[in-house]
Parts: C-alpha cells; sequence; structure tokens
C-alpha cells in the first residue's frame, strides 16, 4: 500500500508566535510534513455583511466535503471605526483604512511557508480608501493569488480599465458568479479566458419543509406572504414595493409583506435608521400597516431559510442595473420562491429558465400587476417553485465547494482532494417510509404516494436496515426490518414467486402481468437470505420467518432464466447458508451458477471476457454471485472466472479518477469492445452494487486494488463525476436519481436514496482506519472515512 505522509496531522504555525521567534531556523515549516495552507482575505463574521457570511459558507462547505485537503485560515478586513472578536480560523487581520498594513501583511504572507495559496473575496468598496495599497498588496504577495470579483462592472472608463487588468495580472485565476460577469471580463476588459473560472454563488440545501406549518409556527396563517431579505440601505428600493402595495391588497387582503433583516451597520454609522424610519413613513401614508411585518434582526440560517420557505412570492428589487449577482436573490431561489426582479445582469440570466418575472427598475405599476397575476395562480409558482429548486441544485455550497478545490488544485498539483464520508443519516428513508412499506418515488424530497410500492425497492430496503442493526444495533431498525420483511411476505403467492407492483392502497397492480418480474424475484431471495444471515444479531422470529419465505420462494426457483436473477439468488442462498446449513441451497447454488458459468463459456473471448454478449445495468452481481458461490464451494473455477470477468468489468468503468458506470443511454455491446462514449445515464444502484462486489473480494482476497477502487467509487455521491456535483443530499438524507449529461436528476426516489445507503453503510466497517490512496502519476483523488477525521488503511 502506498502511504501518504501529506494526511498526516500537524499544528501550523501563528503568525504571531512566528515573528516572537528569534531563531529563524527554528521556525521554519516542513511543508511536506503538512496540509497546505490557503489564507483568504475577506470581511468575516462577526462582520455583518453579505461577503462575511459568503466567506463562512464557502470554508464551511469545504470543511464538511473534504478532510486532510488543505487548511484555511482568514484575514479578516477590518476599518477603523469597525473591528470584531473573530474565531479561532482568522489569524490575521487588516485595517483596511491603513495604507501602511497592506505591505505589512504581504510580509507576513511570504514569510509564511504554509501558505500556498491566497484567495481574495474582492467588492470595490472593501479597498476603496486604499485602492493602490491593496494593488501593491497583490503585487509584493509571492504565492498564487485567486480573485473573487462580486462586482464586475461593464464598459469601464480607463481608470477602472487599468485597474482591474493591474489586479488580474497580479493574480493567477479570477472567480466569477455568473457566465454574464464572464463575458464583460473577456470582451470589456480583455482578459484571458484561461485566467477565469464561473463559480455561481453557493446556496443552502433545504429539505423543502411544509409551507402552511411554518406560516403556522412564524405567526403567518391564512397569509399570502410576499418577502425580501437583507441588510437594509437605500439601495435595496424597497419603497416599489410599498408603493404597489395598496393595489395588491385591494384584491388580496390577506397579502403580508416580511422585510427581513437589520439596517447595514456601515449605513448606520453613516446615517442611522434614516431609511427605515422613511419606510415606516411611507407604510403610515399608505395605510398599510397591517399587511407590513418588519423582522429587524440578521437571522440565523435556519430561520431565514424557514422565512424564505413559507414565502409565495419572493420581491428583489434593486436602484443597481450593474449589480453583478446576489446571494439574496440565490439564497431565495434556492428555497423555491417564485421570484418578481429588477433586471439586474443575473437575474436576466436567471429569469430564462422560468423561475420568475422581470419588472422595470422603480415600476410599482409592473410590481403590483405581476404579484397580482402570481397570486391569482397557484399552478404557475408551483412550476416557478419547481424550475428554482432544479436550477439551483449545481449551486449549493457542496458543489462550490468542489468547483473551488478542483481549481485550487488545478493552480496548485500538490494539493490532494479527500472526500470527507458524511454521516449516515436514515431520515429521507424513514420518511419513505409508511405503514405498507416504503414508497417507490419522491418529487424533489416530497414522497410520492401515487408512485406505490414495489417489491425492489422493500427487499433492498431490509437489506441496507439489517446492515445499519448489525453495525448499530438500534433497536428502532427492528419494527422497520419487520416492515420491509412483510411486504415481501405480501408479495409471495402460492407457487412461491413474487409480484413486484403495488398501488397507494396496497394492492397489486396489472403492471405485474405485463412485466418480467424474475430480477425482482432474485432480489427479493436476496434481501432474506441475508437477513438469515444475521441470525446471531436479529430476533428469532424475524428469521424464522425470512427462512420459510426462502424455501417457499425456491420451488419454482429453477424456472428463472434471467442472468441477473440466477446471481441475485446465488448470493442471497450463499448468505443464508453461512449461518443456516441446507443441501439443498448447496444444490440450487451449484445449479444456478453452472448455468451462469455455461453463458461466460458461450459468450467470452480473448477481447470479451463476459457472460453476455452486452453489459447493461447491475453488471457487477454477476462476478460477485460467481465468487459467492466459489466461496461456498471451493470450486476453484468459479473463482478464476469471478476474479477475471470482474477484473474486464472494472477496467470498463474505472478512469484514472473516477468511476463512470455504463450508461441506460446506450449499453456496452460485445461488437464495440470499447466502453460507448455516452455521458449521463449513470444510476446509484450501478455504483452501489459495484461497491458491494469491490467489498466481496477484497474479504476474499485482500487485494488493495480492491479497497481503492471501493473508495474511488463512493466518492461518485460525492461529487467525484463528469459533473463535479453531489448526488447525496446530505440535508434530507435522501440521494439524487440520477446523473444525466449536463444536470442531476433531484427526485429522491427509494431505489437511489437506499442504494447509497447501503454502499455508506459498506464502508462503514472500514472507518477508523488509515488511508488508502489511489495513485497512478495524476492527482490523487482518496476519500477518509470517519467524521472523526480517521480514514481507511
Amino acid at each position: 500500500m502506498i502511504s501518504n505522509q501529506i494526511f498526516r496531522n500537524q499544528n501550523i504555525v501563528p503568525f504571531d508566535s512566528f515573528q516572537e521567534r528569534t531563531n529563524k531556523d527554528k521556525c521554519q515549516v516542513d511543508v511536506a510534513k503538512q496540509l497546505p495552507e490557503i489564507l483568504l482575505i475577506s470581511s468575516y463574521p462577526a462582520r455583518e455583511c453579505g461577503i462575511a457570511t459568503y466567506s463562512q459558507d464557502l470554508i464551511k462547505a469545504l470543511h464538511v466535503q473534504f478532510e486532510k485537503s488543505f487548511e484555511i485560515s482568514v484575514c479578516a478586513l477590518e476599518t477603523a471605526t469597525e473591528k470584531h472578536v473573530y474565531p479561532s480560523k482568522v489569524k490575521y487581520r487588516l485595517n483596511t483604512d491603513l495604507a501602511a498594513e497592506y505591505i505589512l501583511l504581504a510580509n507576513r504572507i511570504n514569510q509564511t511557508d504554509s501558505i500556498q495559496m491566497v484567495l481574495i473575496q474582492h467588492e470595490f468598496g472593501l479597498f476603496s480608501k486604499n485602492e493602490i495599497a491593496f494593488q501593491n498588496l497583490l503585487e509584493a504577495i509571492k504565492k498564487p493569488i485567486i480573485i473573487v470579483y462580486h462586482t464586475v462592472l461593464p464598459k469601464p472608463g480607463a481608470a477602472l480599465l487599468a485597474k482591474v487588468k493591474k489586479m488580474i495580472q497580479a493574480s493567477e485565476g479570477v472567480i466569477v458568479m455568473t457566465k454574464s460577469s464572464e463575458n464583460i471580463l473577456l470582451n470589456d476588459y480583455q482578459i484571458n479566458a484561461s485566467k477565469i473560472s464561473v463559480i455561481p454563488h453557493g446556496t443552502h440545501l433545504v429539505s423543502q419543509k411544509d409551507k402552511e406549518l411554518l406560516k403556522e409556527k412564524l405567526n403567518l396563517v391564512g397569509k399570502k406572504v410576499l418577502s425580501t431579505f437583507g441588510l437594509l440601505s437605500s439601495g435595496k428600493d424597497i419603497e416599489t414595493t410599498l408603493y404597489a402595495l395598496p393595489s395588491i391588497v385591494a384584491k388580496n387582503p390577506d397579502v403580508m409583506f416580511l422585510i427581513i433583516g437589520k439596517t447595514h451597520p456601515s449605513v448606520i454609522k453613516e446615517e442611522g435608521e434614516r431609511y427605515r424610519e422613511m419606510l415606516e413613513e411611507t407604510i403610515s401614508t399608505l395605510k398599510i400597516e397591517k399587511n407590513v411585518r418588519f423582522v429587524n434582526e440578521f437571522l440565523p440560517l435556519s430561520e431565514l431559510l424557514d422565512y424564505l420557505q413559507l414565502t409565495d412570492v419572493y420581491l428583489f428589487t434593486s436602484k443597481d442595473p450593474n449589480q453583478a449577482v446576489s446571494g439574496t436573490f440565490s439564497y431565495a431561489l434556492s428555497s423555491g420562491c417564485p421570484i418578481i426582479s429588477t433586471p439586474i445582469p443575473h437575474a436576466m440570466n436567471i429569469m430564462k429558465n422560468k423561475v420568475g418575472k422581470l419588472i422595470d427598475f422603480g415600476d410599482s405599476k409592473q410590481l403590483s400587476k405581476m404579484v397580482l397575476k402570481l397570486l391569482k395562480n397557484e399552478n404557475i409558482r408551483c412550476d416557478m417553485s419547481s424550475n428554482a429548486l432544479h436550477m439551483m441544485a449545481p449551486t449549493a455550497w457542496e458543489n462550490s465547494a468542489i468547483a473551488h478545490a478542483r481549481l485550487l488544485q488545478k493552480l496548485n498539483p500538490h494539493i490532494l482532494l479527500n472526500f470527507r464520508l458524511p454521516e449516515i443519516n436514515l431520515d429521507h428513508v424513514k420518511k419513505l417510509t409508511t405503514d405498507v412499506g416504503m414508497i417507490q418515488f419522491s418529487v424533489i424530497n416530497t414522497p410520492d404516494l401515487d408512485s406505490g410500492y414495489t417489491l425492489d425497492d422493500n427487499a433492498r430496503a431490509l437489506v441496507s436496515i439489517c446492515k445499519n442493526y448489525e453495525l448499530t444495533g438500534d433497536p428502532d431498525n427492528i419494527s422497520a426490518i419487520s416492515k420491509y420483511l412483510s411486504f415481501i411476505k405480501k408479495c409471495q403467492q402460492i407457487d412461491g414467486r413474487f409480484l413486484n407492483y403495488v398501488d397507494e392502497n396496497g394492492a397489486f397492480t396489472n403492471q405485474n402481468y405485463e412485466t418480467n418480474l424474475d430480477d425482482s424475484n432474485g432480489r427479493a431471495i436476496w434481501a432474506l437470505g441475508y437477513l438469515v444471515s444475521l441470525s446471531d444479531v436479529l430476533p428469532g422470529n424475524l428469521v424464522l420467518r425470512a427462512t420459510n419465505i426462502i424455501n417457499k420462494a425456491l420451488l419454482d426457483v429453477h424456472n428463472i432464466h434471467s442472468t441477473r436473477a440466477m446471481a441475485f439468488i446465488v448470493k442471497g442462498l450463499y448468505y443464508a447458508n453461512l449461518t443456516h446449513k441446507s443441501e439443498y441451497h448447496m444444490l440450487t447454488i451449484t445449479y444456478l451458477t453452472n448455468r451462469i458459468l455455461q453463458m461466460y463459456k458461450h459468450e467470452a473471448s480473448a477481447e470479451w471476457n463476459w457472460y453476455e454478449s452486452y453489459m447493461t445495468y447491475a453488471n457487477s452481481i454477476l462476478p460477485e454471485a460467481m465468487l459467492c458461490a466459489y466461496l461456498a464451494t471451493g470450486n476453484q473455477e468459479y473463482k478464476n472466472v469471478a476474479i477475471s470477468t470482474f477484473d474486464f468489468l472494472l477496467s470498463k468503468i474505472f478512469l484514472d479518477t473516477r468511476i463512470s458506470v455504463i450508461s441506460n443511454k446506450g449499453w456496452l455491446h460485445k461488437e464495440h469492445k470499447l466502453k460507448e462514449d455516452e455521458i449521463g445515464g449513470e444510476q446509484a444502484i450501478d455504483v452501489a452494487y459495484t461497491i458491494f462486489a469491490l467489498d466481496k473480494f477484497y474479504e476474499a482476497f485482500h487485494d488493495e486494488k480492491y479497497k481503492q477502487k471501493m473508495v474511488l467509487a463512493f466518492s461518485w455521491f460525492l461529487g467525484n463525476n463528469h459533473l463535479n456535483q453531489i448526488l447525496y443530499n446530505p440535508c434530507t438524507g435522501g440521494c439524487y436519481d440520477g446523473l444525466e449529461d449536463t444536470y442531476v436528476n433531484l427526485n429522491q426516489g427509494a431505489e437511489s436514496t437506499v442504494s447509497y445507503l447501503m454502499a455508506r453503510l459498506t464502508l462503514e466497517k472500514y472507518a477508523h482506519k488509515n488511508p488508502t490512496v489511489l495513485r497512478d502519476n495524476i492527482p490523487i483523488v482518496s476519500l477518509s472515512l470517519a467524521p472523526d477525521l480517521l480514514n481507511l488503511s
């Protein structure tokens, strides 16, 4: 196994203690033994401003997604009149009012060997009093610099053009948040495209709570809620909405307009609460006091998201036509709010996706007309909400963290991206489960009861909860296991075979008589066999019930001819036989495995080492079943075929740094020999089955390549895929239904969610060990397995 010294924890020497040392030799940091440090220069909480919150969210997201990849420290921007107490993450401070401090900071950065890159959050107002000193800082820093532009002004004059170009010349890369900002840099500033990266403003994943329950919680029952949020200043142009309200209230007296947010601290210092007082006076003049509520707070994130999720229409008004991006706008979209907005570049680009409507700056009549139209038509609002959720998914902070990390790695190949394993979360599995069993589909993360239930999903759910009980001993799992087992029993017919499709009322559907159910029957026996294998930890009545169902199912098993169904049955009987030895089980394992073996001998060639003339779905189950048959019987031919075919499959689905399972858009056929260039159509279940097989092969042969690939395969769920986007939703505990060519299918149904959970539980047994690393003269992509920073061995 390859050691990876860079993952060892080392304390980073803070600058203050570094300065106090008199012997320079003693303060040299052995960079090879510690993680690269990224210094973020930005405003930072406790300072209350949008960029401070942005930076905090970015750091948190990077920490959640990656561990032992890099350290992030902060240089907080302050002024002579605004100083704060910061968390330990803040190692440095820069008083932006004092020109001398800029060069001092540059010297500190250059003298601190651990700092290998500098990330600067830029807004013109942050450095407006010392623009020359800021440029001197950029030119004095001898480490690579990335500048994040929160504002990109179009059609610059000569002075602004020269200033921006000079800043970018001093940097290795530039991040902007919209394509329109990128186009301005390309066309108006003539910046080289290779320097620019577009990473949208991050947004928070939300669990899509019930709107009416939230209104009850926040004393808004029966109200049609309009809202806007953000630190108040005259640039928000909230008076445009106030002037529109009388005509809105005339037709909707139950309207409540929420103005969420305290006045911006900088505004308070310059003019006090003058703007808020003006708004209050306008409200009184218009006699709409009962229809406006100030929420005069800088709300915690959870409360803010509650307010946004209960909002019926979100209103974004601005006086600045050049505002490149708005965090408040993005947060509202990610909460599923239909939006009415003034035409800032960010909004004009996004509204093409039918998530809201644009109005002219300061036009109260247009705003009123549009609000009335949306309040009148709930279907339009629902469509906008759905469109917003789908459009904003790629901008989740988890995906923003991945994009930032990839850029950091691109500019510094010594950075090794090490994905952090999420904690086990059964929330969505529980949400999908009713008294009948597990519901088949979800709309986003809301279970769709009309979709009914399937044997397939409940069989997989049974395996996942059995695995969880095996690891945790959680007594709550027993009732879930019993429920899924009862569903399987319900699906079994008099002849021992199983039906698969059950409607929302618990009745079998006609689809059972129109579809080949062999694979479903095989999955049921696999799940039952896995339950039986845990007879030493599960209650005896559950094991007895499962055993009886298996015995009845085997009455007709010889009439099953699907390759995968036979493989699932072999796997299930292998597990059952671990604790309940049965000669009939052994005979059935041998009989079915020999049939699979004959298929292999018929199709295999020197260039096509496989069981069929194509590879479709659930391919890994075939070599895994062959391996299980070898482990049960000791037949060497089974072993040899298992190893050779599994390695052949792995050669088709593993790239250098990630897995790419066979696409359901175009199966891999024998005559093509190489995997087709189909992008998308990758399913969570295929990644999960591959992980199960890799785990079984590693257990059998202790070959490190299987463990390494298992770790690499799991990172597919966490964003190591062709879109660099997460498939697992840590907010809900669900898993998205598929990775397509340009997007992720956001519905979190039973198959994908349980597949993720089974894969996650498979890796759990490797927690609290040292890291496994895949190296092939490429940037290392590894995966840590424990939230407490413990890794694989």
